[in-house]
């Protein structure tokens, strides 16, 4: 396994501002980028959808409750169950998946996200250091943890 290259990593930041921008028409602020040490911070709803075929891995998106609400509410959804919720963010983890399949080629295979409110623990990471992107959005904190690893 090799790492990602710096190139391989901006898709994912790319793919955050994209997303939020797309959505809400409100840029994220990126706060900062770093390789993990240790524990990932987490928020209440996480999503994480895991990577198979050219590259091994998950990627995690991890939000409080109130930006969900409000993604949601500016996408015109009333329902905001914590079932709602969930699906959100599963699908914000999916869309930054996707996204990046476009850069990273067709031979990157996605799975279908799984869903968490609370933290997750602590999952064996495929990287050593996994990369994490921290985000502002409208004022709320928010994350994307990147533990991906290119196949040969």
């Amino acid at each position: 396994m090799s790492r990602l290259q710096e190139t391989d990593l901006r898709i994912f930041v790319d793919a955050v501002r994209r997303y939020f921008e797309a959505s809400s028409r409100i840029a994220p602020e990126i706060t900062s980028a770093f390789l993990g040490t240790g524990d990932v911070p987490e928020h209440e709803f996480n999503g994480v959808v895991a990577l198979s075929g050219r590259y091994h891995g998950q990627v995690t998106v991890s939000l409080p409750q109130r930006p969900l609400c409000e993604l949601l509410l500016l996408q015109r959804e009333t329902n905001l169950s914590e079932s709602n919720l969930l699906d959100a963010v599963g699908e914000i983890a999916n869309t930054l998946a996707g996204n990046a399949r476009q850069s990273l080629g067709d031979e990157l295979e996605i799975s279908v996200p799984t869903t968490r409110r609370g933290r997750l623990g602590s999952p064996p990471h495929t990287r050593h250091l996994p990369y994490v992107i921290t985000l502002r959005w409208n004022t709320y904190p928010g994350l994307v943890c990147v533990d991906v690893e290119k196949k040969g």
